[in-house]
């Protein structure tokens, strides 16, 4: 395929970055989305992510955030009297974005090292994936009454650590959808360089346009089994304190950047 990811030092990519790291503190600022050691977090992975990786990844980053901050506040009094909010306002802490942002920056850091972006934009979309679909599942999911422990399917209360429900399944299922989504309109589509004489992007008879449905479709597949090793790690393990909170996310996240790994080296996709 034609497709090329060209992100690090180039310059275009880094005035681009550092533009959306901008928007990415301003927007967590004003909508309190991140308290104050979270936003500081938040720009040092933005500029890992986007200056060593690629500006798209930080719109996906960005996509991520406001979405999570949306599910978040979905419900709120109702989380509030059930006692399921992890802060006051809805904002979350450094250690939330350590959590979820470490292992996608881990892979922004290696695709800049080996100067690979193409291949590594669907591992950093399947980090990003699996960790918006287990938020979606938490926020969205704890609000449905009909919860049941992941193993044996016993009811528990709802925010129970590997408890689901229905409308969790779903909202895993769409968080790992909009990711996947965006990146392949924003990074994927972009990179085809499929324009006509006319202006007009013209990449829908190309392999690179339905290679990349492909692996968006694998990206939102891989992103919802990541949620649910989450909660199987989540009953298993953080439920009898052997795990922290942390913990089970990173574990799923590394385990759904190995299984697209996977995927990208068994089929020619890119």
């Amino acid at each position: 395929m034609s497709a090329q990811v060209i992100g690090g030092l180039d310059p275009t990519n880094v005035v681009i970055s550092i533009s959306l790291i901008a928007a990415l503190l301003i927007a967590g600022q004003i909508f309190k989305v991140l308290d104050g050691a979270g936003i500081a977090a938040a720009g040092v992975l933005g500029i890992i992510v986007g200056v060593l990786g690629h500006w798209s990844w930080l719109v996906i980053l960005l996509t991520f955030l406001m979405s999570s901050h949306i599910a978040t506040k979905w419900g709120w009094e109702q989380k509030k009297e059930f006692g399921m909010c992890e802060s006051e306002d809805g904002h979350r802490s450094w250690q939330n974005v350590a959590a979820n942002g470490f292992l996608p920056g881990t892979v922004a850091l290696i695709a800049f090292i080996f100067a690979e972006w193409t291949m590594f934009n669907w591992l950093f979309v399947a980090a990003v994936a699996v960790a918006a679909a287990d938020t979606w599942a938490s926020e969205f999911g704890c609000l449905d009454p009909r919860v049941r422990l992941i193993r044996n399917g016993m009811l528990v209360p709802p925010g129970t650590n590997g408890g689901t429900s229905i409308l969790g399944q779903k909202a895993a299922l769409g968080g790992a959808a909009l990711v996947s989504i965006v990146a392949l309109v924003i990074g994927w589509v972009p990179a085809t360089g499929n324009i006509n004489e006319a202006g007009v992007f013209s990449a829908m008879a190309s392999g690179d346009w339905a290679g990349g449905m492909v692996l968006a479709l694998i990206t939102t597949v891989i992103g919802y089994i990541g949620c649910q090793i989450d909660s199987i790690l989540g009953a298993a393990f953080e439920n009898r304190g052997l795990m922290s909170k942390g913990g089970v996310n990173a574990a799923s996240i590394a385990i759904g950047i190995l299984l697209c790994g996977l995927v990208i080296l068994s089929f020619p996709l890119i």
